[in-house]
């Protein structure tokens, strides 16, 4: 997980945890109340790369140009010209068996993911995703 410091506060860009359809709901909700867009894209039954890239192209509705590669999935999630909002929250729900079957994949979207909300944190637009999933260290326990 990225964070950075502002003013003493801690800014968690990706979070990792499960979550309730309830809890789901409520954070789009006040995610809307602050004029941010979310986005959120089901993995059930995602089990790899390919699938988790087309997934959240048709969720984010990624331009024809898109071209089905991590560096085209940094590109697009650093434009979102076609989606313009006040900031974005991503809601990636359904992560356990993508996290469990291709964890590499999910290794890189993650990092893919951070970098992203980086940015646009850099350029003073919130972007943050919450993931629905157990984090690895608590898998098996």
């Amino acid at each position: 997980m990225t964070s950075d410091k502002e003013d003493g506060t801690e800014l968690a860009r990706v979070t990792l945890r499960p979550l309730s359809p309830g809890r789901i709901a409520r954070h789009c909700a006040e995610a809307a109340m602050r004029g941010v867009q979310c986005l959120r894209v089901d993995l059930e039954g995602c089990a790899d790369k390919q699938e988790l890239l087309a997934r959240i192209s048709r969720t984010l509705e990624f331009p024809d140009w898109f071209g089905g590669n991590w560096d085209a999935l940094f590109d697009c999630l650093n434009d979102m010209s076609w989606m313009p909002a006040e900031g974005y929250l991503l809601v990636l729900e359904n992560a356990d068996e993508l996290l469990r079957d291709s964890p590499e994949a999910f290794g890189v979207a993650q990092s893919i993911l951070e970098d992203a909300a980086s940015a646009w944190h850099a350029r003073g637009v919130e972007m943050s995703v919450l993931v629905d999933a157990v984090p690895p260290k608590d898998q098996g326990e």
